[in-house]
């Protein structure tokens, strides 16, 4: 069983496009509150070992979603440090970790020194400007923790100034507003290949 699901997962991820759709966050002027908020929110601290509620809650997202991702990133130990830095700054800055999986999968196709025309970087095609804006030129975008923080916090922030709106915040942050292709692509990632629902409480399944 475990093998079939494993075959079915990459069949899945074979139907959804994983060509990056890299775009560019646009410079927007912030006013001093905000930006001192953004800069305390990508402020380095240490990822704790689980960011999940208990150890067996970890075991079972990690299988479920590991064996989705194999397929791009192949070192188990690699991949793990990966989704678990995603949940913990997914649920840092108050976002679905399934959500930024599904915006990574769009945005560089899960490369992690992806660069797009217009210069973003990283799994999360951070543009660089945002480092001067918030944080400092010294943090590298390429890093797996620095991209990330910066990737979920800007989210975030757009979600904030859209009162919610999940559709107009994903376009502005591939710098798209107003059109459906990038948005549309992204909520059927994670929906699609990232869909994830908690097995019961005490009940570990296999995936």
């Amino acid at each position: 069983m475990r093998g079939i699901l494993h075959t079915l997962n990459g069949i899945v991820l074979l139907l959804v496009p994983l060509i990056g759709h890299g775009g560019a966050q646009k410079y927007e002027p912030l006013s001093a509150s905000v930006q001192a908020t953004l800069h305390r929110a990508i402020a380095d601290q240490a990822v704790p070992v689980l960011a999940f509620d208990d150890a067996q809650e970890a075991r079972a997202w990690l299988e479920a979603m590991s064996s989705r991702l194999a397929r791009k990133i192949p070192d188990r130990v690699a991949r793990d440090e990966f989704l678990l830095t995603v949940h913990y700054e997914a649920k840092r800055a108050g976002l679905d970790p399934q959500l930024v999986l599904g915006l990574i999968q769009v945005e560089s196709a899960f490369r992690k020194y992806a660069v797009s025309s217009a210069g973003a970087r990283g799994f999360m095609q951070v543009m660089p400007f945002w480092a001067k804006l918030i944080g400092t030129t010294e943090h590298n975008l390429f890093h797996l923790r620095t991209n990330l923080r910066y990737g979920c916090t800007i989210l975030r922030h757009y979600l904030d100034i859209e009162s919610g709106n999940l559709f107009r915040a994903l376009g502005r942050y591939n710098g798209s507003l107003g059109k459906a292709d990038y948005p549309n692509l992204v909520l059927h990632a994670w929906q699609g290949t990232w869909r994830y629902t908690p097995p019961p409480t005490g009940i570990r399944t296999a995936h």
